[in-house]
């Protein structure tokens, strides 16, 4: 048997080989004449896995260490009869964090209170379901906009996209990219989208590029319709709109998902897909050597403070987006190293808040987030 695993994925090395002759390639390397006498890939979002890379393979089974799997063409998968699998909510604590991270720095940038604002949540799947939790805790009115969710489970806790745009000061997109069909959110944020809005709503979009109409958001920034645009998925990615950039708040490289804890959690559920597919025996598999932070340990004095200070440092000292937007300005063509080569980030739950002077109630928000609570009592 013989498995292609794309060479950013981490952690697996020696996971497969004892099952297989495994190859390490680059997504781009990862070509028909390649993969025609390949039984399984083990892929990312940067190789398209379509009829002209597929046809006349061995290839019986593809795993995406991604949640996304618009790189999959489904439809000629199930004509060939080659299975598929991809990673829900792999890295949806990961991309809460940068959610929360770039709410505090820009709300900290506006010199305003992210409680009592209200955020609208497009797409309330694994990461839309954490990032509406974290606000709550943060003391924001929440609004769930998920129609597939809201035909099934009925109207009660979901709104209209119409409702969003008349009552939020912050719209985040959380969706699959659809291109056609009843849930189409290819270019759901439109220039119809940002001429009805109610409010001047800060955007972010975290999910794929091409849920935001590049030339519609800038237009929209231009005339003041918004006010401002966070931006980690791009379209046309790596060759992203540089004009666009230049006019965000925050600009990064499609690294939201790239916690360490996320890359392991995909790689983990792919070698176990793998496992079960293939019968190998290793269906309990799990990543070893992930990477500890650097500080695992961040010390608050809350003397005198207010709770959304303490709050604010708690999250920044795990994750702090200006690092990255900082990054990608600087070097805007490289944005594929900056993703390839991108530092150790670990989640919430990596780190232990050493409290001293802290009340019980900014403690518990803390632990609701997902740290560890050590209490200095000095």
């Amino acid at each position: 048997m013989k498995i292609i695993i794309d060479n950013k994925i981490p952690y697996i090395k020696g996971a497969l080989e004892p099952h297989a002759e495994v190859l390490y390639l680059p997504g781009n390397r990862t070509t028909s004449e390649v993969v025609k006498d390949a039984d399984a890939l083990i892929t990312r979002t940067r190789t398209i896995c379509d009829k002209d890379l597929l046809e006349g393979s061995k290839v019986k089974f593809i795993a995406t260490a991604t949640i996304g799997f618009d790189h999959i063409d489904t439809e000629y998968c199930k004509k060939a009869g080659i299975e598929w699998t991809n990673a829900p909510g792999c890295n949806a604590e990961s991309v809460n964090q940068y959610i929360t991270s770039a709410l505090f720095s820009w709300s900290m940038r506006k010199r305003t209170d992210l409680a009592g604002l209200t955020i609208g949540i497009a797409g309330v799947g694994n990461v839309g379901s954490k990032i509406a939790r974290t606000c709550e805790i943060l003391g924001m009115s929440v609004l769930l906009n998920d129609p597939p969710r809201e035909r099934i489970e009925g109207t009660k806790k979901f709104v209209s996209l119409e409702t969003i745009q008349k009552e939020a000061d912050i719209i985040t997109f959380h969706v699959p990219l659809n291109i056609t069909g009843q849930d189409k959110t290819y270019h759901l944020g439109n220039e119809d989208f940002f001429q009805n809005l109610g409010k001047k709503p800060l955007i972010i979009n975290s999910c794929r590029g091409e849920v935001i109409d590049s030339e519609a958001i800038y237009d929209a920034l231009e005339a003041n319709d918004i006010s401002g645009f966070i931006a980690d998925c791009w379209e046309d990615e790596p060759d992203i709109n540089l004009d666009l950039l230049n006019h965000c708040e925050y600009g990064t490289p499609h690294i939201a998902g790239y916690s360490k804890d996320g890359k392991a959690n995909g790689t983990k559920m792919c070698v176990q897909a793998i496992s079960r597919f293939f019968n190998l025996g290793i269906d309990n598999w799990e990543p070893v050597g992930v990477e500890p932070p650097k500080n695992p340990v961040i010390e608050i004095d809350g003397n005198q403070r207010r709770e959304y200070s303490i709050l604010a440092e708690a999250v920044l000292s795990t994750y702090d987006i200006e690092n990255d937007d900082e990054a990608l300005r600087n070097t805007p063509h490289l944005f594929e190293k900056l993703r390839g080569d991108y530092p150790v980030r670990r989640e919430f739950d990596s780190y232990t808040i050493k409290v001293k002077n802290v009340p019980e109630e900014t403690i518990r928000k803390l632990e609701l987030l997902g740290f560890k609570i050590m209490i200095d009592r000095d």
